[in-house]
């Protein structure tokens, strides 16, 4: 079964179909995020928008707060004060895009989705505030958990595993039940490709997507200019964008739903020559 097949999403007040596999859109309203190019404020936020849903972006992401490996924790009134400007700037020049809040906090959560956000992504899995499911519940809209071992100044500080590939499926098994016990109606599962993991682990559960796939929901991946490409091909961030589309595409062969990257029109090419593939 495709985790994305036949899916109707409530989003506060309405109903959607998305059409899957799709792309999400990376917008960081941050001054840190490992690829410079997706740094944004309000009126580069627009204007980058504007080119992602041109290009065929189904949602963008809008994140306040840096998960790089390493980053220290951002205060609350800090990240709200960089994400609330932009996802409002943005919600009201383009009402009809699906936005997601990318937050581990459920107060800002509340605030976005406020503010119009329709998606939650939480790199917490509802573990790094345990107020984040019950908040998500009330507000009615999708959830994306995602697996990460430690937080993000401590995940790289030597991850370990006996079995990547069945830990984190179990973890995200156990998410994805707890989420639905709270009143969640729709969850999108995260392996978190390089959160917590060797460039080893991050393939092996690359490798293992079907696993997650059998969980019966959407699965997302994020490997947009990661460390795992640039490990093995010697590359930075700003020059990872062929490794990206490589791996982007075995993801699509290995089940993926939703690509969240930096490049979305390279991305949504990928989408369309495997689909072709698919059909041929």
């Amino acid at each position: 079964m495709n985790g994305g097949e036949g899916i109707t999403w409530r989003v506060r007040d309405r109903l959607i179909q998305p059409r899957f596999p799709l792309v999400m859109g990376i917008l960081n309203a941050t001054p840190d995020s490992f690829h410079a190019a997706s740094r944004v404020e309000v009126d580069a936020a627009l204007r980058l928008a504007e080119r992602m849903l041109e290009e065929g972006a189904t949602i963008l992401d809008i994140g306040g707060a840096s998960t790089r490996p390493g980053a220290q924790e951002v205060p609350l009134n800090e990240e709200l004060g960089r994400v609330l400007p932009v996802l409002e700037a943005v919600h009201q020049r383009f009402p009809e895009a699906l936005l997601s809040i990318d937050t581990y906090r459920a107060a800002v959560a509340q605030a976005a989705v406020e503010a119009g956000a329709g998606l939650v992504n939480d790199i917490g899995a509802g573990l790094l505030d345990e107020a984040m499911p019950s908040t998500v519940a009330r507000l009615g809209v999708p959830y994306i958990a995602m697996h990460m071992q430690g937080t993000p100044r401590t995940m790289q500080q030597a991850p370990h595993y006996t079995d990547v590939a069945a830990e984190v499926t179990l973890f995200l098994s156990q998410r994805l039940h707890a989420a639905h016990e709270t009143g969640i109606a729709d969850v999108v599962l995260d392996p978190g490709f390089g959160f917590g993991k060797t460039t080893d682990h991050n393939y092996a559960l690359l490798r293992a997507l079907p696993h997650l796939k059998a969980l019966g929901t959407p699965v997302l991946v994020g490997l947009s200019r990661k460390r795992m490409i640039n490990e093995v091909l010697g590359t930075m961030p700003e020059a990872a964008l062929n490794g990206t589309t490589a791996l982007n595409t075995i993801a699509l062969l290995n089940g993926a739903d939703i690509l969240r990257v930096h490049d979305v029109r390279e991305a949504v090419q990928c989408l369309k020559l495997v689909e072709r593939y698919r059909t041929a």
